[in-house]
Formats: C-alpha cells, sequence, structure tokens
C-alpha cells in the first residue's frame, strides 16, 4: 500500500521531517504501508530513497500534476491548503491533514476543523501525527461530493467565519 505526502506550493519541512521519522515509518509499516511517495515543494529537505529504511521511498518538489500521485495513493497526508484537500477529496481517497502550526492566521485549521466535523478527513498536527497514524479509523470517513459550488460556497462561508 502507498502513501502520498503533499505539501503544495509551500514549504513544510516538519512534516517530511515527522513523516520520514523512524517512529512515523513504523506506524505505517504496523498498518501495511510500503511505499512513501513525498511531494516536498519548496522546502530544504529533500530525503534520499535510502535514508528511510524499512519503507520504500520517492521524494520530488514539483510536477505539473500530481493527480496521479493521489490516484495512486492508499493515504494522502497533506498541508492544509485548500487546492489539495479538494483535489484528494475529489479523487475519493483518504485523507490526514497535517496543520502547519507555525501560521500565524490559520484559515488552514479552520478548513481542516470543518472538513473534520463533516466526517470528510482527519487532522492532527506534527507534533501528534505519529499517533494519528498509530489510532486512526479511515473507515468513518464520508465521501465528499465533488462538482457542487453553491453548496461548497456556503461550506467555505461557514469554515472561515464569513457570512
Amino acid at each position: 500500500m502507498k502513501v502520498f505526502v503533499t505539501v503544495g506550493t509551500t514549504s513544510f519541512d516538519k512534516l517530511i521531517e515527522t513523516i520520514t521519522s523512524s517512529e512515523a515509518v513504523q506506524a505505517l509499516r504496523a498498518r501495511g504501508y510500503e511505499c512513501l511517495v513525498l511531494q516536498v515543494g519548496r522546502g530544504s529537505l529533500l530525503p534520499d530513497a535510502d535514508s528511510c529504511p524499512h519503507i520504500l521511498l520517492e521524494a520530488f518538489r514539483f510536477k505539473d500534476s500530481i493527480a496521479q500521485d493521489i490516484k495512486q495513493a492508499d493515504l494522502v497526508i497533506s498541508h492544509a491548503g485548500a487546492g489539495s484537500c479538494l483535489e484528494t477529496l475529489g479523487a475519493g481517497k483518504p485523507l490526514l491533514v497535517v496543520i502547519n502550526e507555525k501560521l500565524m492566521d490559520n484559515h488552514q485549521l479552520e478548513l481542516a476543523r470543518q472538513l473534520h466535523m463533516d466526517s470528510h478527513l482527519l487532522y492532527c498536527t506534527c507534533s501528534t501525527l505519529t499517533e494519528t497514524l498509530r489510532t486512526m479509523d479511515l473507515s468513518v470517513l464520508q465521501p465528499f461530493m465533488p462538482g457542487q459550488p453553491k453548496k461548497f460556497a456556503n461550506f467555505l462561508d461557514k469554515a472561515l467565519g464569513v457570512q
């Protein structure tokens, strides 16, 4: 099974550092994941394929499209950017969002919290990622129905507190 991790166009080194830690890799392996694909964006970390023993690792900065990586993944772990979340949910893939606590105006937390309350994704922080990987129940997630712009606009207004 394959995990795809994306940070979008930003840098989120703490997520890359945490997901490639021996504890996180051990939690992934315990759940049957054998391959970890990392899209690291503008971050300073670009792990080598052999830097993570016990799991097949591939890392890249950017591609024209990550749609194929999402499609091939059994689990997507993402920063909380709206584009990454919606692309993953629209593909019908289980999504674990990791909140970047260093962001000052954390509208991403509000978006992740609302999508979690609606049972579309799970979310955590880097400090709780490994424990979340150990204990998560992906069976509770409900499909997000794409293609409803009015409903999505209302959802965003609600999530961001704009009425």
